[in-house]
């Protein structure tokens, strides 16, 4: 088990809006605060949940800032950080200011469906670039792209500023694959709600979470017992969380859990296009759960 700044529950925070569009900074600092209060591990803005793809670069540096700033050091930033510009991704991390950002999340390149060689060099070309810790993103459901565990595994025992993988492909098989094979201290993350349990049954590290946006306590208190082999507690509070993190993912991610929030008066249900809120039947199961 890793004894990473990383270990444990990160929450893929969402990025509140005002219904004109413009970002809910006051909002923001609500849901800061309350995982932070929660016990969460540490924070993940600009993810996928957090709609990073339709913020601006100004915008999207204003939320780096701002997190930082609210949170005043009292758990560690794990920044979103991905693409399929390789290049572009080099710019962009030799422009900016990592003051305060402990590690960054990476998503494996989506649309161009590069080869294993091609997802292998990109992630070297970061890693030697990034001045502070790359965590790997692996989501083919959302990239187009599998990152095969041999990948992971290669650039785990070549690139020392690697230090862990998002690991979001469904396969429990691959996860065991990586936790078997890799170098001590390359930490496997489970970027998926509901197989946050079974991953932490395999030795995996912890959890980044979408449903901890709302219920910080509960799924930090759910990690922190599967790591430390509790699992009865652990499954209690699986078992206890399942239907709600289902449904919040029926309709979308984010739609749902915004709109969860709003009807938990942290911040509005309001979301960029292409995305839309979750529907009116999709609300109404969310909030016959809570």
């Amino acid at each position: 088990m890793s004894s990473s700044k990383f270990s444990g529950t990160g929450v893929a925070l969402v990025t509140p809006f005002h219904k004109d569009g413009s970002i809910d900074f006051k909002g923001f600092k609500k849901l800061i605060d309350r995982c932070i209060d929660g016990k969460v591990d540490y924070l993940v803005p600009l993810g996928t949940t957090g709609e990073s793809v339709t913020l601006t670069q100004d915008e999207r540096r204003a939320v780096m800032e701002f997190t930082i700033e609210v949170t005043e050091k009292r758990v560690p930033i794990m920044m979103g950080l991905g693409g399929n510009n390789t290049m572009e991704l080099l710019r962009l991390i030799e422009q900016f200011d990592f003051t305060g950002v402990d590690g960054v999340l990476s998503v494996s390149p989506y649309y161009n469906k590069p080869s294993q060689r091609g997802i292998f060099q990109h992630y070297k070309m970061i890693a030697n670039n990034c001045p502070v810790p790359v965590i790997l993103y692996n989501v083919p459901g959302r990239t187009g792209s599998n990152m095969d565990a041999q990948t992971t595994l290669d650039l785990a025992h070549e690139c020392k500023n690697i230090i862990g993988i998002k690991e979001a492909s469904g396969s429990i098989e691959k996860v065991m694959q990586l936790i078997a094979d890799r170098p001590k201290n390359f930490m496997v993350i489970s970027g998926d709600d509901m197989l946050a349990l079974p991953m932490l049954a395999c030795g995996a590290d912890g959890l980044v979470s979408v449903i901890a946006n709302a219920y910080p306590k509960d799924t930090a208190e759910m990690v922190r017992s599967g790591m430390e082999g509790h699992f009865e507690r652990s499954r209690k509070l699986h078992y206890k969380l399942m239907n709600i993190t289902n449904a919040i993912f029926a309709d979308g991610n984010p739609s749902g859990i915004k709109g969860l929030l709003s009807l938990l008066n942290v911040c509005s249900e309001h979301v960029r296009l292409p995305l839309m809120p979750v529907s009116k039947s999709a609300l109404n199961r969310i909030e016959s759960l809570i």
